[in-house]
């Protein structure tokens, strides 16, 4: 009786929003379409060998009844049409621009994602091999890659099909802004932050004698015999020669590993991953963007000295983050020595951005607090959700202080924003690799241990996901029709 109940809601539903089609209106908000499926929300997953014939595929579900296919049994499952890619890791999702980007790491390609007529619209061409990090900016215009393998940073315009690959040894991940105006890159075991910027025409003819003309901050300019691109490494301003360009004593960080934006744009909060990657602190240091704008033309100012670079002390570790208009969300892992051992213990902290401090804890409000444990520097998922919910998801999460403790030790904790109230979901299901908030339907969408889960954000209560599952290994998850690109675990 309540699967025949779900298919008249979900049949009358559709009816509905086909009528509104066919009579040139659409069903839901900012002037967006009813896409192919008739499905106005879908969470899209990124599947890894969900055959003997391919290596990866792109499904995606009706997450408002939590069913795989249309409502009567037709079509059997949706899927985006035209991909290929090999071993989908990460969806980069940009709902606002009806878009996505998918990094295959079986064969290196990133694929654009239509979301409006659920299709693949092309792939980016130009990057160096596999990469371990990689964005493309909202107006798809340009593409950044870290090639840990083939030691370099590649830009890619995809407006003038330049293809521009940076020497910078040990580079291993890239962050960008939501604006697309800004890339930084970090290099494995390094305290320094670098940058790509474009080259004016001047700068250009200026630099075209080889490393001996390029600015001392410089690590690589291409093409060598007249470049449009260089990779500068971030550096005080105390030092300045003749022709106004940088150099010194560089700016040190602590281990760096990302770096998030401020909501106004100015500000990039540099996350200096300490302990956990072979430093000595962790904490957050601010440092403008102006300056790193990497449109030829439109940098202005110079990187703050040494002396005034603010940092924030971060006392639970510092290897994600996210922010949300003063406050800032801090993931990290803290080493500690248990049964002769180093492991590694999960926090979060809190900042509070308007004085950038930690805030104060309490003991209705503490700060730090404990959640999952994970890997040390690895890469963790965090989500904003209804319910005031903040979902973190771990990978190597049984690796820790709390499995070796006999504490929980499930991949998954969910956090209460008003008060720091942690829950960690149990039981133990896997490495968890990727998360999507379905907004106003108090549920989130996860990848866990290669499966599909779904959890309520009013108590982390699981929800039946017999509907849902896939075959073949889910990595990570993407909710289609989110209101803003922040519905996203990768930036």
């Amino acid at each position: 009786m309540k699967k025949s109940s779900l298919c008249l809601s979900a049949a009358a539903a559709l009816g509905f929003a086909a009528a509104f089609a066919g009579c040139g209106g659409t069903t839901y908000f900012a002037g967006r379409n009813l896409p192919p499926s008739g499905l106005t929300n879908r969470v899209m997953i990124a599947i890894q060998n969900p055959s003997a014939f391919t290596k990866g595929s792109l499904a995606f579900v009706d997450a408002f009844y939590d069913i795989r296919g249309g409502y009567n049994g037709t079509p059997a499952s949706f899927t985006i049409s035209g991909y290929s890619g090999s071993l989908p890791i990460s969806i980069q999702n940009m709902p606002e621009e009806e878009s996505g980007a998918v990094y295959g790491s079986g064969d290196g390609s990133l694929t654009l994602i239509n979301y409006g007529k659920e299709g693949v619209t092309g792939s980016a061409s130009g990057l160096n091999g596999i990469s371990s990090s990689i964005f493309i900016t909202r107006s798809s215009g340009y593409v950044f890659a870290a090639s840990q393998q083939a030691h370099v940073l590649t830009v890619v315009n995809r407006n003038t099909g330049g293809s521009y690959p940076l020497s910078l040894p040990g580079v291993y991940r890239v962050s960008t802004n939501t604006g697309g105006s800004i890339a930084l890159a970090f290099v494995q075991n390094s305290n320094y932050v670098y940058y790509p910027r474009a080259l004016t025409a001047a700068q250009t003819l200026a630099y075209s004698g080889g490393p001996s003309t390029w600015p001392k901050a410089a690590e690589d300019c291409e093409p060598q015999n007249g470049p449009d691109w260089c990779v500068f490494q971030a550096q005080s301003p105390d030092h300045v020669d003749a022709t106004g360009n940088y150099y010194g004593a560089p700016l040190t960080f602590d281990r760096p590993v990302k770096a998030v934006f401020s909501p106004d744009g100015s500000t990039a909060y540099i996350l200096n991953c300490g302990p956990e990657c072979g430093g000595s602190k962790s904490s957050v240091s601010l440092l403008p963007v102006a300056p790193m704008i990497f449109l030829s033309g439109q940098p202005s100012g110079l990187l703050p000295t040494t002396g005034n670079l603010t940092t924030i002390p971060v006392p639970g570790g510092a290897s994600n983050a996210l922010v949300d208009n003063s406050t800032m969300w801090v993931v990290g892992q803290q080493p500690q020595q248990v049964q002769g051992q180093t492991l590694y213990t999960g926090n979060l902290t809190v900042l509070n951005l308007a004085n950038n401090t930690v805030v104060p804890s309490t003991s209705a409000s503490p700060n730090p607090v404990s959640i999952s444990d994970g890997a040390p520097g690895a890469v963790s998922r965090m989500l904003l959700a209804d319910n005031n919910t903040l979902w973190i998801g771990m990978t190597k999460c049984t690796n820790g202080v709390r499995a070796a403790t006999g504490l929980p030790d499930g991949c998954l904790t969910m956090v209460n924003t008003t008060n720091n109230t942690v829950t960690l979901l149990e039981p133990y299901l896997g490495d968890l690799t990727g998360i999507a908030a379905v907004e106003g339907l108090n549920k989130i969408y996860v990848a866990q241990g290669g499966q599909v889960y779904i959890y309520s954000t009013k108590d982390g209560s699981s929800i039946d996901n017999q509907y849902v599952t896939v075959t073949g290994t889910a990595y990570d998850v993407a909710y289609m029709d989110a209101t803003t690109d922040g519905d996203n675990t990768v930036y």
